[in-house]
């Protein structure tokens, strides 16, 4: 419905200069699958059987060369850097760094992700976005999924993640990720955590920065770096330095524990070679989950970083983690001005475009349907 006016909210200001390429607020957006494993875009296979040539089990130890994957991830248009979270229960055999679900050789009804996740919100500039995933506390049944499906038959119902029984008594986390751009190349990353069960639970968040592995390839390639610096404005940051776009830091808040290693493949468990480099893309998961201190680079550099928070969250409560990822070295005085700034102007733009008379749910509806016509690179 259009409605007489005569000045264009913030967001749209950003769409117009987006558009007349005055500012490319859309470089950076969601651009990171929540799961790349298994399909064509990795299948290297003889007979073109993706599926089997990288199975979900092969996917945090081998690097992708075409497209990365990861929990409410982002990056810039050509994917060189990514951003995504990580997750441990303390239960886990293995990090979630990304969607689970079956394989269409797997599924009773073919190709199906087992997990529960929701885009809330976001602009079509990507000025402010919103995310939500919901994590068991229990060990994630990856292999009763498998099993049950596999043994079911077209006719049946799929079994899903529910039925396992993993969210009884509500003992899960809600995990809420927000990005809010204070400018084009400037973005505030807001973590939080709340434990809905009946008492207090461990979570480690592992919020992880990450170059796509494109030096593997072609020896011509500038392998980019990432170490841990001190630099004015902050007390410490991790530097990125990428050939193309240059210099940029991500700061965190706190004092987690900070894991380095290489988004390379760990030759050496899936095909039984020498590793390049001890410190290899499931390094993290490796030192997190197994206690393997030697799978991290001591010397704080590589390819890929976590800031580990661990966290002990009472039944009820929240954790906040606060990060930023820019050109320069900001720190987190104006954090929280910048995000209800967007906030509202995310309130504001959507104002125009949804029908007044639509009912709430109705507006909810259509704003989270428009929210995703934004995901693009164009």
């Amino acid at each position: 419905m259009a409605r007489n006016r005569t000045k264009l909210t913030a967001e749209e200001t950003r769409l117009e200069e987006s558009h007349n390429r005055k500012a490319h607020w859309k470089r950076w957006g969601p651009y990171v699958s929540e799961r790349a494993w298994g399909t064509v875009r990795e299948d290297y296979s003889t007979y073109g059987s993706a599926w089997d040539y990288l199975p979900h089990d092969h996917a945090r130890s081998r690097a992708y060369r075409w497209n990365e994957d990861g929990i409410a991830g982002i990056s810039d248009r050509d994917q060189k850097v990514c951003f995504a979270l990580a997750l441990w229960n303390g239960r886990d055999p293995i990090l979630k760094e990304r969607m689970f679900g079956l394989t269409g050789n797997e599924g009773n009804h073919g190709e199906d992700v087992k997990e529960y996740y929701f885009y809330v919100d976001s602009t079509p500039t990507h000025s402010y976005m919103k995310y939500l995933y919901k994590y068991p506390q229990q060990e994630f049944p990856y292999r009763q999924l498998i099993d049950e499906n596999r043994n079911r038959g077209k006719q049946a119902s799929e079994f899903e993640l529910i039925d396992t029984g993993v969210f009884d008594e509500d003992r899960y986390f809600d995990v809420v990720v927000e990005y809010a751009k204070a400018d084009v190349e400037d973005i505030l990353i807001r973590i939080t955590a709340t434990n809905h069960g009946p008492e207090t639970a461990s979570l480690n968040l592992l919020p992880t920065i990450w170059f796509r592995n494109t030096w593997s390839w072609d020896q011509e390639v500038t392998k980019p770096n990432l170490k841990l610096v001190t630099t004015v404005g902050v007390e410490t940051a991790i530097e990125l330095n990428e050939p193309e776009l240059g210099r940029r830091w991500f700061q965190y808040e706190g004092t987690p524990e900070l894991l380095f290693t290489e988004n390379e493949t760990n030759t050496q468990l899936l095909f039984n070679s020498p590793n390049a480099s001890p410190h290899v893309k499931d390094g993290i998961n490796n030192y997190v989950v197994n206690g393997v201190h030697e799978a991290v680079n001591p010397n704080l550099e590589g390819t890929k970083a976590t800031a580990n928070y661990s966290l002990r969250i009472e039944s009820g409560q929240s954790a906040t983690v606060r990060l930023r990822l820019s050109t320069a070295p900001q720190g987190f005085a104006e954090f929280d001005e910048v995000f209800a700034k967007r906030s509202e102007e995310a309130d504001e733009f959507y104002a125009t475009v949804i029908p007044t008379e639509l009912s709430d749910d109705a507006k909810l509806v259509m704003r989270q349907s428009k929210s995703s016509v934004g995901i693009t690179v164009a």
